[in-house]
């Protein structure tokens, strides 16, 4: 069986937003890292990470902090050219279906005109026999 990323998708509040966006800045990574970093952190830990401000980190003792600063949170170096294509292939795929959806209006756009030909170039006999009306019909007998 493969190994197929799968997406997530909620919403949150401007503050907490702006935050994150800050917060992926400062680390020089995307917004979307900051949060498959938290998600490896909490599967890696089964469900049991607590988030501890930096300076009661630092206030521990020396063996907690160096275990803790091994174990959590875990950091992999990622070269920014991967970060840098994986956003290049992101924004691609958006202009990609900016695309599709332009020419799916244009599809649409282009059956509405044909199918408005056709029913110009119908012609109901009704509609004949309504311009021959000043003339006499025919009797016979």
């Amino acid at each position: 069986m493969g190994n197929k990323n799968k997406t997530i998708s909620f919403r949150v509040n401007e503050e907490a937003f702006e935050t994150l966006r800050e917060i992926a800045e400062e680390r020089d990574i995307s917004l979307s890292a900051v949060f498959r970093d938290y998600v490896d952190t909490l599967v890696a830990h089964d469900g049991q990470v607590r988030v501890v401000p930096e300076h009661e980190l630092k206030a521990g003792s020396a063996s907690e902090t160096a275990s803790a600063a091994e174990s959590f949170p875990p950091k992999v170096e990622v070269p920014k050219s991967f970060v840098r294509e994986h956003e290049r292939l992101e924004l691609e795929a958006e202009h990609l279906r900016e695309q599709l959806d332009e020419y799916k209006q244009y599809v649409t756009r282009l059956s509405q005109q044909v199918e408005e030909q056709e029913a110009e170039d119908v012609i109901q006999l009704e509609d004949l026999d309504g311009d021959e009306g000043e003339e006499e019909p025919f009797r016979l007998g």
